[in-house]
């Protein structure tokens, strides 16, 4: 392991909007779940996720545009969201969180009904079959994410692939679910009534995939009949 990436894992242990919980914690009555808003943020507004975050860009940016929600990048990888919680520190944005773990557990991270909005920008769309279960939009994921999200709440996901846009569809459509929009690309005159949010904010890849000429894809969700 890297020196830099080493003194960024140090750096996350003294940060107070990182939680980096071992697997055992996280399976024996994890004490945030359902105590979040009151424990960790502090607060009662509404609960945002970003599942794979990388370096936290759009957990950091979104929470610049309202402050009126809390939101929390999910991610395994702790030195590279290790940027987000830094930033979040230095720009004093006390509605930032980040959460070092796999997203596979996060029914055990949230309690019923604690989470309003599920954010999903950019994942490995793990084209090859074999890697089917390991695509965040599965059923099995769509299920743990069920889970957590109000009834009203919705899922989001943001791609520059056509192939995992094309196979979310797919799955919603088998499970009855309800697609509240769509679009192969965002960016394109004619979808000027996608969310500001989704335009106003772009990672460092986004911008890589949109000079590369690449389609920016979009999904909203409920996970309800």
């Amino acid at each position: 392991m890297g020196k830099d990436k080493i003194r960024r894992f140090e750096e996350n242990k003294t940060f107070e909007n990182v939680v980096q919980p071992t697997r055992e914690e996280v399976l024996n009555n994890f004490p945030l779940k359902g105590n979040w808003r009151k424990d960790f943020f502090k607060n009662d507004l509404p609960i945002v996720l970003e599942l794979g975050c990388g370096k936290g860009e759009y957990t950091v940016a979104m929470a610049r545009l309202d402050a009126n929600r809390n939101f929390i990048g999910i991610d395994i990888k702790g030195a590279r969201f290790w940027r987000g919680a830094k930033t979040a520190i230095e720009e004093n944005l006390p509605n930032v969180g980040f959460l070092r773990t796999q997203i596979e557990l996060i029914h055990h991270l949230f309690d019923r009904n604690e989470v309003d909005e599920i954010w999903i920008t950019f994942p490995d769309p793990q084209i090859k079959y074999r890697r089917t279960k390991h695509r965040l939009t599965h059923p099995e994921f769509l299920n743990r994410y069920a889970q957590i999200l109000k009834p009203e709440g919705t899922v989001n996901l943001k791609t520059d692939s056509e192939f995992l846009h094309g196979y979310t569809h797919g799955v919603l459509q088998m499970l009855g679910y309800k697609v509240l929009k769509s679009s192969h690309d965002v960016y394109h005159p004619d979808h000027a009534d996608i969310p500001a949010i989704v335009t106003d904010v772009q990672t460092f890849y986004e911008s890589k995939f949109l000079e590369e000429g690449k389609k920016i894809t979009y999904i909203r969700f409920k996970l309800t009949p």
